[in-house]
């Protein structure tokens, strides 16, 4: 397969609407599938998109916290696997070698996002961060109000002290701690060592653990 050959698309790829949960593909399964898709086999190479879908989606979804660009990031990888499948050796699992694709994906969003964040400062902070916990209303009728807005400025904070940390401390915390992914692994994705993997993890936590002890946090009122 070579990089000329472009009839995998967007247009091919199923959106995120149609993921479907499927069982986890087989390292036999993957080999024969990819040697199928060297050789050109186009419909080997689409049922390893359906075979992998699920958790480059997932993935994408964990370290971006939104749809349109996990999408975008979704859609991205596979079309640089395709475009790049030739070049695999076997040397890792073909797993391994697309979230590595999709890590590095994500970390240019990332990126972008940190420099449209900086542009925009004043603005994030007067709207404050948003993800999904603080924004679901608690629908339980015995749901206690105090506690309810305890929980959604906690969540607030969360979210504010993850996007306080740079691109890549936050792939490697999420990639650890979402993806329970181990450093070896998580090094191997970002074309570095492990122990590097790990320095950039403590930081992370260290970071996190400094903003999340702010005065206030714990023993917030309202």
């Amino acid at each position: 397969m070579d990089g000329e050959k472009g009839s995998v698309n967007e247009a091919t790829l199923p959106g995120i609407s149609s993921v479907r949960t499927r069982p986890a593909p087989s390292l036999q399964l993957d080999a024969a599938l990819i040697r199928a898709a060297q050789l050109g086999d186009q419909d080997a190479f689409e049922q390893l998109v359906r075979l992998h879908e699920q958790s480059v989606l997932r993935l994408a979804l964990n370290l971006l916290r939104s749809e349109e660009d996990a999408r975008d990031a979704y859609q991205e990888a596979f079309l640089k696997a395709y475009r790049n499948l030739g070049t695999f050796r076997f040397e890792c699992s073909f797993h391994t070698w697309l979230y590595r694709i999709v890590t590095n994906i994500c970390l240019d969003h990332l990126r972008k996002r940190s420099v449209r964040k900086e542009d925009a400062a004043v603005m994030q902070e007067g709207e404050g961060a948003r993800n999904v916990i603080s924004s679901a209303p608690d629908t339980r009728t015995e749901a206690d109000p105090e506690k309810d807005l305890l929980r959604r400025e906690l969540g607030r904070r969360i979210e504010t002290a993850l996007e306080g940390l740079g691109p890549r401390e936050r792939l490697v915390f999420e990639l650890k701690h979402y993806q329970g992914l181990r450093l070896r692994v998580i090094g191997e994705m970002l074309s570095t060592t492990e122990e590097t993997a790990k320095n950039c993890l403590y930081r992370a936590t260290q970071k996190l653990r400094a903003a999340l002890a702010e005065p206030g946090l714990q023993n917030s009122r309202v």
